[in-house]
């Protein structure tokens, strides 16, 4: 029980500190917030509300990896390191890849909706 509640403090202390450094994770949690409702009234069942909720959380989870790399990152150097960059870049599409699919299951829900599909 104790390993379990230091991993919950250690998880609140994280998205904490992600959510007052980063604007990035903050416009994902709002995203994430508008997408509960949303996903309500776009969803033909359930389980797609459920899938376009965890669509934009996975985003979120993408994006606080990509947060810990570049906090890394700049802890080992400020200086522009080519390497450092190509690996900041990989964290930045790896977010992008995510934002790209979340678009498309929202997107493909949406035409779900409005019978196109």
């Amino acid at each position: 029980m104790l390993r379990l509640w230091r991993a919950t403090i250690n998880t609140r202390n994280g998205l904490a500190f992600a959510i007052r450094s980063e604007q990035a994770v903050r416009e994902e949690l709002f995203a994430l917030a508008l997408s509960v409702p949303l996903a309500w009234l776009i969803g033909t069942t359930t389980m797609r509300c459920v899938e376009l909720v965890a669509a934009v959380a996975f985003v979120l989870v993408v994006e606080l990896l990509n947060t810990a790399i570049e906090k890394l990152a700049d802890r080992l150097t400020l200086d522009r390191d080519p390497k450092i960059g190509q690996v900041k870049d990989m964290g930045s599409a790896a977010v992008g890849v995510a934002l790209l699919m979340a678009g498309l299951f929202w997107l493909f829900a949406l035409a779900e909706r409005m019978g196109a599909i």
